[in-house]
């Protein structure tokens, strides 16, 4: 039996180009196998089996024989008590339960400005270790139920009223610098290839992805890539497709804003990044979990501009 000599790198989108119905043909084909690597998956596993993204809900606060419900077992020589038994005078010790009086602001799953406060606030004092992203994920609840232990609160990883007093009593209110850094790392120096014309400059060691114009950054952005399985491809390449409202045809997966460079990989908006940070991968494309800055650079790019991967 001969075997296919196909590469499988290209997209699942059928551009509309080509030069007869073979040719159409081969080509969908081939697109066909790498847009599917554009669904986000965990890092370092198979593409075939994605694990779900990461719990909200940590359990390192809930250990056994601390929460007041245990009992004792009976020993199967105890004799039963012929007296009536006393009432109880104190009830069993327990942890330590949220005011009924708070009102839960954010909790889990919430995003926005407040949440991006929130961060900042908790990094102001060393209890969130990034830049803040304006989602309330499993990051978040971890770092908020560090900041109510050590004030002995409950540790219930939400952000209640009582809780959002104690934290503004003990910060400052953050600056715009603090609220949206450019980057949760610094960004890499540029490659030599970067340095001239319009440009998506993008690193692979320092995770970040830099817009730049002859030479000049004019914004910075955190990415994230494949996994060892599906690898975003390095080299020179060029945006020859743009699609805002994109939706992978064959995972049906949002990929908003869009730029092809590379068959089917494209620097796209990624909710699960933004969701799960670097715990996931995508399937070869190039990640970016700040939507507001992905909605920026895709309305400066133009198609024929150049994209870097190095």
């Amino acid at each position: 039996m001969r075997r296919s000599s196909r590469t499988g790198r290209g997209s699942a989108h059928r551009v509309g180009r080509g030069s007869g119905a073979a040719t159409a043909a081969v080509a969908v084909l081939a697109l066909s196998a790498v847009t599917a690597g554009c669904k986000a998956q965990p890092a370092g596993s198979a593409p075939a089996a994605p694990s779900p993204p990461a719990s909200s809900s940590p359990t390192d606060d809930a250990k056994p024989g601390k929460d007041g419900t245990q009992s004792a077992t009976p020993s199967a020589s105890a004799k039963p008590s012929t007296k009536p038994s006393a009432p109880p005078t104190s009830s069993p010790k327990s942890t330590p339960s949220a005011d009924p009086q708070a009102t839960v602001l954010m909790a889990s799953g919430s995003q926005g400005k407040q949440v991006r406060e929130l961060q900042a606030r908790l990094r102001q004092i060393g209890h969130f270790d990034r830049s803040p992203t304006g989602y309330y994920g499993s990051v978040t609840v971890t770092a908020v139920q560090s900041f109510q232990g050590k004030r002995g609160l409950s540790r219930t990883g939400r952000t209640d009223t009582v809780t959002w007093q104690r934290l503004l009593g003990m910060t400052h209110a953050p600056t715009a610098a603090e609220l949206n850094p450019p980057t949760a790392r610094p960004a890499a120096k540029p490659d030599k290839r970067c340095m001239t014309g319009r440009v998506i400059c993008i690193s692979k060691n320092s995770r970040t992805l830099s817009w730049m114009n002859d030479g000049k950054v004019v914004s910075s952005m955190d990415v994230r890539f494949g996994s060892q399985y599906t690898p975003t491809r390095e080299g020179t390449f060029s945006v020859y497709w743009k699609s805002r409202h994109h939706v992978s045809s064959i995972y049906h997966t949002a990929m908003p804003y869009a730029m092809f460079f590379s068959g089917g990989q494209a620097v796209h908006y990624s909710s699960d990044f933004a969701a799960r940070g670097y715990s996931g991968a995508s399937h070869g494309c190039v990640n970016v979990r700040d939507e507001g800055k992905i909605a920026s650079l895709f309305a400066q790019v133009r198609n024929g501009d150049k994209v870097v991967v190095y």
